[in-house]
């Protein structure tokens, strides 16, 4: 169940007192220019710390900081959980830029600093669910993915979203690895893509985006596995055909292009019925849609949500 969050409650009782002192200090060291940082990353603080609370937002728990930071799917920097958060420090993520393209009136470039004051940031804690069976809650900071999307005019022909990931091998042991096709690409029908909890993802925890939880700008997609919220994406491609996806085009019995959180579609390899939260111990049914079938379950009226997983 969603509810809205009472703009009263202080931020320290719903956060990890040591991550909420550390958020104070950060701010307070980087508005009296102590900090020596990108001028992005200083406009992205200032910007995140001044976010409003979402109506769209969970009452749920939230998981642990080091949870969230420290457990992560990010292939470009390894196969292991634990490698992201050490190897995707080497990330570069200035100058960054995002491309939106395709069937578009206007296609642009927009550099990361003309992203963060597109519209007013918010906070949005969701649940986030993984398809290998365990969940965790965030508080997502951004805005609607539709804000970006409506800069660039859609095409009354474009039907579906492609999202691009960022490829920089020097830094990036899984490319070189190639332990995928990259870059990493993953789409949304496009009223998907247009429904108001589809989220650009900025930051979390009050904080900006860490770099291996898809810094600088990233996609949350509360209501599908979470491999189809990319992270660090530098394209944004208007289409009137389904992309091609880079896990439904690897291991496509595996991996469908919706991807909705299904607790009756098993994985070939096991079963999507139960899933474990992030810090805890005993499982948890999981929900349809990751629970926001109330706000999301009409886009698939009429669909074979089987055969269309």
């Amino acid at each position: 169940m969603l509810i809205n969050r009472l703009p009263d409650i202080p931020a320290s009782e719903l956060t990890e007192k040591s991550v909420f002192t550390a958020r104070r200090r950060f701010m307070r060291l980087a508005a009296g220019g102590v900090v020596t940082m990108a001028t992005a990353d200083l406009h992205a603080a200032e910007r995140l710390a001044a976010s409003l609370r979402s109506p769209f937002s969970s009452d749920e728990a939230l998981t642990p900081y080091r949870d969230v930071t420290g457990y992560n799917n990010f292939v470009e920097f390894g196969a292991g959980k634990a490698d992201p958060a050490q190897s995707a420090q080497a990330l570069r993520t200035h100058p960054w830029s995002v491309t939106i393209d395709g069937l578009v009136h206007k296609p642009r470039t927009l550099a990361l600093e003309d992203i963060l004051k597109l519209a007013p940031i918010e906070e949005r804690i969701y649940r986030l669910r993984c398809v290998e069976g365990w969940s965790m809650v965030v508080p997502w900071l951004g805005y609607p993915l539709a804000s970006l999307l409506k800069q660039v005019e859609p095409l009354g022909s474009a039907k579906f979203v492609e999202f691009t990931t960022a490829v920089q091998a020097d830094v990036m042991p899984g490319v070189q690895r190639r332990l995928l096709d990259f870059p990493y690409k993953e789409g949304l029908r496009l009223d998907e893509a247009m429904h108001p909890l589809a989220l650009v993802g900025l930051g979390l925890y009050g904080e900006v985006l860490p770099k291996q939880d898809g810094a600088p700008v990233r996609i949350v997609v509360p209501w599908k596995y979470g491999f189809k919220s990319a992270k660090s994406i530098v394209r944004i491609r208007f289409t009137d055909m389904a992309p091609r996806t880079t896990w439904n085009a690897m291991q496509p019995s595996e991996y469908g292009f919706y991807s909705n959180v299904n607790p009756t579609v098993d994985h070939p390899r096991w079963s999507q019925a139960r899933e474990r939260r992030l810090g805890e111990f005993t499982k948890r049914p999981t929900l349809m849609f990751n629970g926001y079938g109330d706000q999301v379950g009409q886009l698939y009226a009429g669909m074979d949500l089987r055969k269309n997983f």
